[in-house]
């Protein structure tokens, strides 16, 4: 079966209590679930892992590699400032979907800054919880196009 891997970042184990007017009430479990059933509609595996550790997500991007066929990053604050997140997942072979559940660009200056796109085929932001079902189509098609 082909894998996807799916990084959670910093802070994302505290969806459902942490500033539910910015990213929901679901919990990280939730969304989730529901990219594990989009992936298994188009016939995915997703493989999930949140850390509040920058090197534990780029180990797991080096571990990745050869193994999965795709990642889905939300690397929440990582986003605007881990260069060495954005340098594994550079040399990772399969799509890259880098994904928020808020729009950053439509917050704090500082969020407008992302070190994730210039090594991301596509970025899903500002639709909530749906995302994660985005992004797992998003990557299934980009597969199909291989």
């Amino acid at each position: 079966m082909t894998t996807v891997l799916l990084l959670s970042g910093p802070n994302l184990n505290l969806l459902g209590e942490r500033e539910p007017d910015i990213y929901g009430t679901a919990t990280l479990e939730e969304h989730v679930e529901a990219a594990r059933k989009e992936a298994e509609r188009f016939g995915l595996e997703l493989e999930h892992l949140q850390s509040n550790a920058e090197a534990d997500l780029v180990d797991a991007v080096q571990r990745a590699r050869g193994r999965c066929a795709a990642i889905i990053v939300n690397a929440a604050a990582l986003t605007h400032y881990a260069w060495s997140l954005s340098d594994a997942l550079g040399t990772f072979e399969g799509p890259v979907i880098e994904l928020h559940l808020s729009n950053p660009n439509g917050r704090e200056a500082w969020r407008h800054t992302s070190v994730v796109a210039p090594v991301a085929d596509g970025l899903i932001a500002g639709l909530g919880g749906h995302g994660y079902v985005l992004a797992v189509g998003a990557v299934a098609r980009l597969l199909e196009g291989k």
